[in-house]
């Protein structure tokens, strides 16, 4: 139920019969028909205060595909707690699950994750329990061997909910359309064997985009189909597009010039593709240092209509979008001598975010940064939150002034991030990291957790978990 949207009639009701009481009195001149009338507004009046208020308090909302609902980073809800009293928070619930590095989603009660196990067969699973108990409700498994897969651990794209389908993708391309409530097997696609998808060293890790038509992956398949779209109901190819590598960076939609565009950052493009046709608005080569390694997600600005992208061996890059036509112009790229030593920013896989034409990261070694969005020019560099390692990652969601960040060590941090500096505003631990890593002396979580309902979800190689964090 929408509440913000039951107010608002309400509301507008209200003033119509204000308006129309007012224009009656005109013609009755009883003083008792007055008062009932004002009596009768004040009375509605009250209620429709009170459906406000309950609209304010009941603010809650899903995580129904990756990085949230519009896939930007923001979480919008209120009433959440403003600091930690504990330096661990008890989960409401733990569900055991396999290994992977995607994020779970929540829709309509439910939470989805992927995992894998390795017993007497390798297998991909896809999990769906109960938000409130985290009790299993479905789980559907298939066979699936990695093949010269770097970091072999899960599956690393998060389930895409939408009207009533869980639409999950596999490390090596499996790609399943399920009824969400039931796990009933709708269609399915093996992407790799299709698309004759050219090595992607670390998997395929796109999470899938979908719309009222279409479901949109990035594959890097074989020939021009660096990105393709599938009717969402029947798994059918629409279209296909752009030649070159596919990428480890999701797609998402975008405006520009009045028109809806999928963006997307394969191995060889930045460009903007048409949903319908998947024609090129505008595209701009990507040229790569070395391997296909762009993991995080391009960041939108709709203030200036600028587009941030950045990249471990690659650098940074500032598109500028044109207001009034599809097209984008290179404002400035930036790239230090190598991923060690780094101009601007040169992350893997934390997605950095834009406020008030700052542009703030971790660098490649876990070093917070924050950049005048305007030139690229480092405004200051922070440590504290991580220590220097290579890969070194956290997550950060967009709540109001603060910024939440769920660290690669388990750690759920609130922030406030400005160009004066970072301010810790407290912390406390809420899962153990599992992952071991080479090159890194303690183990990690690679995985970005869901916020919903006021909570989040957060999951390591053996358990999903939920943690209440209402005040």
């Amino acid at each position: 139920m929408n509440f913000r949207k039951i107010a608002f009639i309400s509301v507008k009701l209200l003033i119509l019969e204000i308006a129309e009481g007012h224009q009656n009195s005109n013609l009755n001149v009883s003083s008792i028909n007055m008062k009932n009338i004002a009596y009768q507004f004040f009375v509605k009046l009250l209620l429709s205060l009170n459906i406000l208020i309950l609209t304010s308090e009941l603010s809650a909302s899903d995580w129904p595909q990756w990085r949230g609902p519009d896939r930007d980073g923001s979480w919008n809800e209120t009433g959440l707690i403003s600091e930690f009293d504990s330096p661990t928070l008890k989960a409401q619930w733990s569900a055991p699950v396999g290994a992977g590095y995607s994020g779970p989603t929540v829709s309509d009660g439910r939470v989805y994750l992927t995992s894998r196990i390795e017993e007497s067969d390798e297998v991909e699973q896809i999990h769906c329990v109960d938000e409130k108990t985290g009790k299993e409700i479905w789980k559907y498994v298939y066979p699936c061997v990695y093949i010269e897969l770097g970091y072999p651990l899960g599956p690393r794209a998060a389930v895409t909910i939408s009207e009533g389908k869980a639409y999950a993708l596999g490390a090596m391309g499996h790609f399943h359309c399920l009824d969400a409530a039931t796990g009933d097997v709708i269609w399915k696609r093996d992407l790799a064997v299709d698309y004759k998808v050219g090595k992607l060293i670390w998997g395929i890790a796109a999470s899938p985009l979908v719309d009222k038509q279409n479901v949109y992956l990035i594959v890097g398949g074989e020939p021009d189909a660096a990105v393709v779209a599938l009717n969402k109901d029947n798994g059918k190819e629409v279209w296909r597009s752009l030649d070159g590598m596919g990428s480890y960076s999701s797609p998402r939609f975008i405006e520009q010039a009045g028109k809806r565009l999928l963006l997307v950052w394969s191995g060889d493009w930045f460009a903007t593709l048409e949903p319908n046709t998947g024609k090129p608005a505008w595209k701009l080569p990507f040229e790569r240092a070395k391997m296909v390694i762009n993991a995080s997600d391009p960041v939108v600005d709709n203030e200036t209509n600028r587009i941030f992208f950045s990249s471990f061996y690659d650098g940074s890059y500032l598109i500028q979008l044109d207001s009034k036509s599809t097209d984008a112009e290179m404002v400035w790229s930036r790239r230090g001598r190598s991923e060690i030593h780094t101009d601007a920013l040169q992350g893997i896989i934390t997605t950095a975010f834009i406020r008030e034409n700052h542009v703030y990261g971790l660098d490649s070694y876990g070093e917070l940064r924050c950049l005048d969005m305007d030139t690229g020019d480092r405004v200051w560099s922070d440590q504290s939150l991580l220590n220097k390692g290579r890969w070194a990652t956290a997550f950060f969601v967009q709540n109001g002034d603060k910024t939440w960040i769920f660290t690669e060590l388990g750690e759920l941090v609130i922030a406030r991030l400005s160009p004066d500096g970072f301010e810790r505003i407290s912390a406390t631990q809420i899962i153990e990291p599992t992952t071991h890593l080479p090159r890194r002396n303690t183990k990690i979580l690679w995985s970005h957790p869901a916020y919903a309902n006021k909570h989040i979800f957060a999951r390591n190689d053996r358990e999903l978990i939920s943690v209440n964090l209402s005040n």
